[in-house]
């Protein structure tokens, strides 16, 4: 039905590729891209011959972005490049009218900060083509934001309090890695942690709020107040929201090494001088560590992601929590890719699905939680996501 240009050939880009030529039906032309063309040839060897073209592409650049747009002919771009690569792409998009999908807010390289504000800026522009962008079709954000509409639409009048909750039981063998881009993820789990409660947000020191959680099947895990960028979105969409919080479980090793790297500066984003070279020592850190797409064959254990919302019934308090359990090698076994990959990978897959079927349309720039939840949620029990719902005292 649609031609699909993939940007982004790490781990997660793995993942929408092997989707998507599941889906053939729907892609019925696949384009790979990276900066790295081996890259992208690794993945595409993995799949049947001529199931996927590969290209190489610069994402920081428009210009570069747009000419390959308009030689392949594709209709639909699915971003799953860095973060900082979001606008450049968007642009892309507008300069060659078609349509967007990402799984993560836009950062800035040289600040330790997210925010929608520059994507919703560009709202209007894609309003004006006819464009539909669509922002964090992801887990968190994007499966966690549709688990909250969801709620919203069949379980409650208001939802007073979420807490989404992230917890990746697996286990990669390594003294200390990261399970996507340690550049991103370092990043966000150093920051200041926010969440948001009676109509501003509440800024915590890192790490600075623990509780307990028992994630099913998983069993109780130390679990951290963090800021994540769907609560920006949420608190907007969802009707009588009064305290929204992310919570991450993080073992002690982590924490550990971490608080050590931090300390001695290992992971700043401005330029140091090394031997008379300029350096950033979060992009030298990245060198060092393992490549979050070579922990798949390594890594066993359970993920478990999931809302608790709390709220208002007909008159009387409710209680209840969504989540959604993978596991590792079985992700491994399906895409070559461990399970945080997996689980971002295959919503980018269902979200592109659903705008090329017309299932999710619009004109403009829009979160998850704004459109129908009852398809994704659909397609998250076909596509290897099966989700559960508990009630809970």
């Amino acid at each position: 039905m649609s031609h699909v240009l993939i940007i982004g050939a790490g781990g997660v880009g793995r993942v929408v590729t092997h989707k998507c030529v599941m889906n053939k039906d729907i892609f019925t032309k696949i384009t790979l891209a990276s900066r790295r063309l081996s890259s992208c040839k690794t993945i595409a060897d993995e799949l049947p011959s001529g199931a996927v073209s590969i290209e190489q592409v610069d994402a920081d650049n428009t210009d570069e972005l747009a000419e390959l747009i308009e030689r392949i002919g594709a209709k639909l771009v699915i971003n799953v490049a860095l973060p900082y690569q979001d606008l450049t792409i968007m642009d892309a998009c507008l300069k060659t009218n078609i349509s967007y999908l990402d799984t993560a807010n836009y950062e800035h390289p040289d600040v330790a900060k997210f925010e929608y504000k520059e994507q919703w800026a560009k709202h209007e522009a894609f309003k004006e083509k006819g464009l539909l962008a669509l922002l964090g079709s992801g887990f968190d954000p994007g499966v966690t934001n549709v688990f909250c509409a969801y709620a919203q639409k069949h379980y409650f009048d208001e939802i007073h309090t979420i807490d989404i909750l992230d917890c990746n039981a697996g286990d990669h063998g390594y003294a200390f890695a990261t399970n996507f881009n340690p550049e991103i993820n370092l990043r966000e789990v150093s920051a200041k942690g926010r969440y948001w409660e009676e109509g501003k947000w509440i800024e915590t020191e890192p790490m600075e709020i623990k509780m307990v959680w028992d994630y099913p099947e998983v069993g109780p895990k130390d679990s951290y107040l963090l800021y994540h960028e769907e609560m920006e979105s949420l608190v907007k969409h969802i009707k009588g929201l009064k305290r929204i919080r992310f919570f991450m479980t993080f073992g002690e090793s982590y924490l550990t090494h971490m608080k050590c790297l931090e300390n001695v500066g290992m992971l700043g984003i401005k330029e140091v001088e090394h031997k008379g070279q300029k350096i950033v020592p979060m992009e030298f850190l990245r060198t060092l560590l393992p490549d979050p797409a070579s922990l798949g064959p390594r890594t066993k254990g359970l993920t478990n992601i999931g809302i608790v919302a709390e709220g208002i019934k007909d008159g009387k308090k409710k209680k209840i929590y969504i989540y959604q359990i993978s596991d590792h090698e079985k992700c491994y076994a399906e895409v070559k890719s461990q399970g945080v990959s997996y689980t971002t990978g295959v919503p980018a897959m269902i979200g592109a699905k659903l705008m090329i079927e017309g299932k999710w349309s619009g004109q403009g720039v829009f979160n998850m939680e704004q459109f129908d939840p009852d398809i994704f949620m659909d397609e998250l029990n076909k596509q290897g996501l099966p989700w559960q719902i508990k009630e809970l005292d």
